[in-house]
């Protein structure tokens, strides 16, 4: 299955979104060449229209996008491109060109990544992770015990707090067993036999 570069004059219309947090980072265009040396390489190029040439995205400040899925529209007109961010996308800083104002589960587990990668005295997760996995595996059965209690109490709140330090713990497990919360959607989306509605270049499947 090949894009339809016909319908934009020559060009391909390409959203670029975090393949773990699901933010949408910039929108680009492609020409077939630059399309063609994005699958070649796996990581992403455009055509500039305002310089007529193609240009690969952080090929100035080595902020790379390197490319994790593809998969087009209903109308082979439009690309989504799934990549993984190195550094800030935007030109002026942000991790997103449409703001950085997006907050999500993965977006907490980059957070707890980049903690225990880089850690610093006095932060909670340094101290989990010093102690060990019993320690975290106590914690995450004292938030679960709490959640049980706040919604035996009928208490919303109580059980949206204890929720929450439930999920932040099990990540800090997750990241400590070398494992990710992808693997986690990735086993419900098997169970649930979800059928994305995307048609995938073959050639990108087998990746």
């Amino acid at each position: 299955m090949r894009p339809d570069f016909d319908k934009g004059g020559g060009l391909l219309s390409v959203i670029l979104q975090d393949w773990r947090t699901g933010q949408v980072l910039m929108n680009g265009f492609m020409n077939e060449e630059a399309y063609e040396k994005t699958v070649e390489e796996k990581v992403v190029w455009f055509y500039s229209r305002s310089k007529g040439r193609l240009w690969k995205k952080g090929e100035t400040s080595g902020h790379i996008q390197v490319v994790k899925d593809m998969a087009l529209d209903c109308d082979d007109d439009a690309l989504l491109i799934q990549v993984e961010p190195h550094g800030p996308t935007c030109h002026l800083g942000t991790q997103s060109c449409f703001g950085d104002d997006h907050f999500t589960l993965q977006s907490l587990e980059k957070i707890v990544e980049n903690k225990i990668q880089n850690p610093e005295e006095g932060s909670y997760t340094k101290y989990l992770t010093d102690e060990g996995l019993d320690k975290i595996l106590k914690k995450c059965g004292e938030e679960m015990t709490e959640i049980v209690i706040a919604a035996k109490n009928d208490d919303k709140k109580e059980i949206i707090d204890e929720t929450s330090d439930l999920m932040y713990h099990l990540l800090v497990m997750l990241q400590h067993q070398g494992m990710s919360l992808k693997e986690v959607e990735d086993n419900l989306k098997e169970r649930h036999g979800e059928n994305l509605s995307y048609k995938v270049r073959e050639d990108i499947e087998e990746w």
